[in-house]
């Protein structure tokens, strides 16, 4: 079976620093090929208090959307656990140009124990073992950062980063599953997240299989984004849900007889 497990679902600073929702990123198992998307804080301990534990070690490669803490905390923990300390030069690395350089998040000691280090640019493919995925458009999030399409046997899914709205977001991102990161319940200008409007518009225009929504913000959790996404189903006839801390999805249920041209 292939899967998509929530390690965290907390987006902006004040879930993340206080904890209401864990801040651990996404690992995503397709096709027998391991990826660990965004480790924020508590990315490693997250895998190995899930049951079963997630083994570091198992990992073909990190990607990081962009260099913001809640996405990248503990990338180098979990670079030091995926090499088994840095004894077995182990995986790829994908991540915007500026996580290394200036300031950078991923520190210089621990990039000589990955095979590769690939950066993202816009338009750009990338494989990794049994899977590969696109990058397709810069977001407007202040760091350099990308969404992802990832595509598998007769599958696609699409993680919608953190981003401002801006106009035909949604044709890029047309995966058979769809996760969005959803931080604002509403609007706040100079605040450059996607709000649940935006969501409803995106999966109103897309109508994936599953639609799912994550990486909430305080005004999204006092809202309850298991409510909210129960009343978008309603209303668009899609299945939507709100992800959960340690959250498992099957990713077969969602397999297609025939998958269209990944790129």
């Amino acid at each position: 079976m292939s899967w998509i497990k929530f390690l965290g679902t907390a987006g902006a600073r004040f879930v993340v620093i206080k904890q209401v929702r864990a801040s651990g990123g996404i690992w995503l198992n397709l096709d027998d090929t391991n990826v660990l998307i965004d480790p924020g804080p508590g990315a490693l301990v997250r895998c190995i208090s899930s049951k079963p534990k997630l083994d570091p070690m198992s990992l073909d490669a990190i990607i990081l959307t962009h260099r913001h803490l809640d996405h990248c905390n503990d990338i180098n923990i979990m670079i030091e656990a995926m090499t088994n300390g840095g004894f077995k030069q182990r995986g790829t690395i994908f991540t915007p140009r500026d996580a290394v350089e200036k300031d950078p998040v991923i520190l210089e000691y621990v990039r000589k124990n990955v095979e590769k280090i690939r950066f993202l640019q816009e338009k750009e493919c990338y494989t990794i073992g049994n899977i590969s995925f696109s990058t397709p458009v810069k977001h407007v999030h202040g760091v350099e950062t990308y969404g992802l399409n990832i595509y598998g046997k007769n599958i696609s899914i699409s993680l919608i980063s953190d981003t401002q709205y801006f106009d035909n977001l949604e044709s890029y991102y047309t995966g058979d599953i769809l996760i969005i990161n959803v931080v604002r319940l509403t609007d706040k200008p100079g605040v450059e997240h996607l709000t649940l409007k935006d969501a409803e518009k995106i999966f109103s225009i897309n109508r994936p299989k599953l639609g799912i929504l994550t990486h909430f913000g305080m005004t999204m959790l006092r809202a309850k984004p298991w409510e909210m996404a129960e009343k978008l189903s309603s209303k668009l006839g899609i299945k939507i849900i709100a992800a959960g801390d340690g959250m498992k999805i099957n990713i077969d249920k969602y397999r297609r007889d025939k998958i269209k041209n990944n790129f």
